[in-house]
């Protein structure tokens, strides 16, 4: 399957991406967030940490020109536009176990597994969590230390366009939780393209 492509709600997808591809991930109709992971096509043992990105920037908020990087402290991506400026990096991929305990809802499809099952033709290792780049999530951390997940910030169209700075191996997950503000109580779909 060629780009563009367009990620199902609730599902995911997985692709490569050469040095100095750009690929621009869209919310096509808003209020949904995109669950996005990057492991170097020539070592699997380097990925995207977002910890180490907040590090790296002093920061929890991320700008047009900034890097992202990987475990290692190697620039992976580069932040090449963006019509949002609010994602996080504190939160883990939702996951089955992670709906029992918050809605009590087994067998509820996840992030985790999304992005399981969008690398696993590229034979990347499974960790026993993913921590992505949560793209258009809109989290907030109070005086109190509280933090809240409201909802995304992104309109229809909204888009973060993102260099890749290796050859890199991505999955992202259209996030299927409808049961708090995170996608705005609705899952839809996510525009994946590679734009250069």
């Amino acid at each position: 399957m060629n780009p563009p492509w367009i990620i199902p709600a609730t599902e995911g997808l997985g692709f490569r991406m050469k040095q100095g591809q750009i690929v621009r991930v869209t919310d096509i109709e808003g209020e949904q967030v995109a669950d996005f992971v990057a492991y170097r096509a020539d070592d699997f043992s380097e990925r995207l940490d977002p910890g180490v990105t907040m590090d790296a920037l002093h920061a929890m908020k991320v700008n047009a020109g900034d890097i992202l990087y990987s475990n290692k402290y190697k620039p992976l991506l580069t932040v090449i536009a963006d019509t949002v400026g609010r994602h996080d990096f504190i939160n883990p991929a939702c996951r089955q176990e992670m709906y029992v305990l918050l809605y009590d809802k087994p067998n509820h499809r996840s992030c985790y597994q999304n992005l399981k099952d969008a690398l696993a033709p590229y034979q990347t290792p499974v960790p026993d969590q993913h921590y992505p780049f949560n793209l258009f999530m809109n989290t907030t951390i109070d005086a109190d230390g509280q933090i809240k997940i409201e909802r995304p910030l992104s309109k229809p169209g909204d888009y973060i366009e993102l260099r890749a700075e290796a050859d890199l191996i991505v999955a992202i997950s259209a996030c299927p939780t409808s049961e708090s503000a995170c996608n705005g109580y609705k899952c839809t779909p996510i525009g994946v393209e590679l734009v250069h």
